[in-house]
């Protein structure tokens, strides 16, 4: 369930855990669990990153998973409310297209994009992943693909060329 806070001079950040992984090793006296928890975090406004912590609790967990991922906050180029043109991202065996949606269409993708996608403020986009389907590989799939994301603006500028 994504959450917003209050992060500084009136900026609010969408903090949502996507889940949280439980490890045990087995000691002398029995099980020992550690925890691991990777989130997404935004500001809704085209900024967003992930973040991966691990802990001996839960809540310690989440919060080195949330500290890693404002630290992390990177920017994405958006054509309103959804983005400027289709692209994919791959990591590991994992491959996800993202394509642009007119007005209305909503947020069609699966937990993991579109936890991303929200958090970074997209309102209309079309997702499918390819591949293995591992939370951990899809969201970081994700992000590459919207990295790679550039405006007809950005493309003249690097090109040194007018775009018609």
């Amino acid at each position: 369930m994504p959450r917003e806070q209050e992060q500084g001079a009136g900026r609010e950040l969408i903090e949502t855990v996507l889940k949280v992984y439980r490890s045990a090793s087995v000691v002398k006296g029995g099980r020992r669990f550690s925890f691991a928890a990777l989130v997404v975090v935004g500001d809704g406004r085209g900024r967003v990153a992930i973040g991966y912590g691990k802990a001996n609790e839960v809540p310690s967990a989440v919060d080195k998973a949330m500290s890693d991922a404002k630290s992390r906050l990177t920017a994405v180029s958006l054509a309103g409310d959804t983005i400027p043109h289709g692209v994919t991202g791959a990591f590991g065996s994992c491959r996800v297209l993202l394509r642009p949606a007119a007005p209305g269409t909503g947020v069609i993708a699966g937990a993991g994009v579109r936890a991303v996608v929200e958090a970074v403020g997209i309102k209309n986009i079309l997702s499918k992943v390819f591949g293995a389907r591992n939370l951990k590989n899809v969201v970081k799939a994700t992000m590459r693909a919207l990295m790679a994301l550039r405006t007809r603006a950005e493309v003249e500028r690097l090109r040194g060329v007018t775009i018609e």
